[in-house]
């Protein structure tokens, strides 16, 4: 695990390995979608432009995301809403916000806003699974124990790690994985039952040192960061291949195949993220259970996917002299 990758010389200031996996992202969702765009007769700027607009509205709609779902963490302290660099960004919420950021300034400029949904459509799912490695080094959006030969234990102190000694009732989970002795940590909570304030690694004694990497050392666990991470870039290919398809069909005059509207392979990527999102919260530990024993994720997931099949649908049974308009 790797959070921060290094010092900026004379600074107080670090480089966070989850913001620059998301820069690294982004730089290749630019690349991308000036290469599959360049048969679109608009000027280049907007593009750029667009994207740079999709990644502030990404990381703002993020955060809002996040802060709406864990509210009670910022009771008290309102500021720390801002405090992006310390961790706390959800996907679904920024992809909702940069799709509605991107549809207003494409038909504000007179853009062909399907096609170039299809094309940026593409260029998310390749982004997004950059932005997920990033969570990998974070140690972020981790999974739950697993005895597998890819499984990986993140260190001392770490999210998991934190997870692991603790109950989490939010999941129906009411006994720590690992009880860790009282010495280990600062103070108890009020009904001396959960402790808090786990003691930096810098604090602990020699002899705690070598039982946190031994006796207390954090359980495997399952890669799911890696996990969504093909996962999307999968989706980025499949999606890549369909629009392909449909490229195809639109070079034969008079014969179209099914789904190859403009806009349809913008539709498939809510049922493919929708797919892969809905498995993997199986195996997170992260996130609370909300609505009928699933995580908010895993709801949403469904409501995507429903979301995109209807979407599909009416693209399919759009005619043909409409489908270079914009809707």
């Amino acid at each position: 695990m790797y959070p921060e990758l290094f010092k900026i010389p004379f600074t107080y200031l670090t480089v966070k390995s989850y913001g620059l996996m998301l820069v690294v992202g982004f730089l290749a969702a630019v690349f991308l979608i000036k290469h599959l765009s360049h048969n679109i007769a608009s000027p280049p700027q907007f593009i750029t432009n667009a994207a740079l607009y999709a990644l502030i509205a990404g990381v703002v709609g993020s955060r809002i995301f996040y802060v709406m779902h864990h509210f009670e963490q910022f009771e008290g302290r309102l500021l720390s809403v801002f405090a992006i660099w310390q961790g706390g960004l959800e996907f679904l919420g920024g992809v909702f916000l940069a799709t509605v950021v991107l549809v207003f300034y494409m038909r504000h400029h007179k853009l062909p806003v399907r096609q170039y949904l299809d094309i940026i459509a593409i260029c998310l799912m390749l982004a997004a699974g950059f932005g997920r490695i990033g969570c990998f080094l974070n140690g972020c959006c981790f999974g739950k124990p697993i005895n597998l030969p890819w499984a990986v234990r993140f260190p001392y102190g770490s999210y998991s790690y934190c997870n692991q000694i603790n109950p989490d009732p939010a999941r129906k989970r009411f006994q720590p994985y690992m009880e860790l002795p009282p010495e280990f940590f600062h103070s108890f909570d009020k009904n001396n039952v959960r402790y808090s304030e786990l003691k930096p690694y810098e604090e602990l004694t020699e002899e705690q040192r070598k039982l946190v990497k031994s006796e207390y050392r954090c359980l495997p666990v399952h890669p799911t960061q890696l996990y969504e991470s093909a996962a999307l870039f999968g989706n980025s290919i499949l999606l890549y291949l369909f629009w392909r398809r449909s490229q195809r069909a639109a070079k034969r005059k008079g014969s179209e195949g099914l789904f190859t509207k403009a806009g349809s392979t913008f539709a498939l990527t809510f049922i493919l993220y929708g797919i892969s999102r809905f498995s993997i919260e199986f195996l997170r530990d992260d996130n609370p259970f909300e609505f009928d024993s699933l995580t908010i994720s895993q709801n949403i997931s469904a409501i995507l996917m429903v979301f995109g099949i209807i979407l599909m649908i009416i693209l399919a049974k759009i005619k043909p002299d409409k489908t270079a308009k914009d809707i």
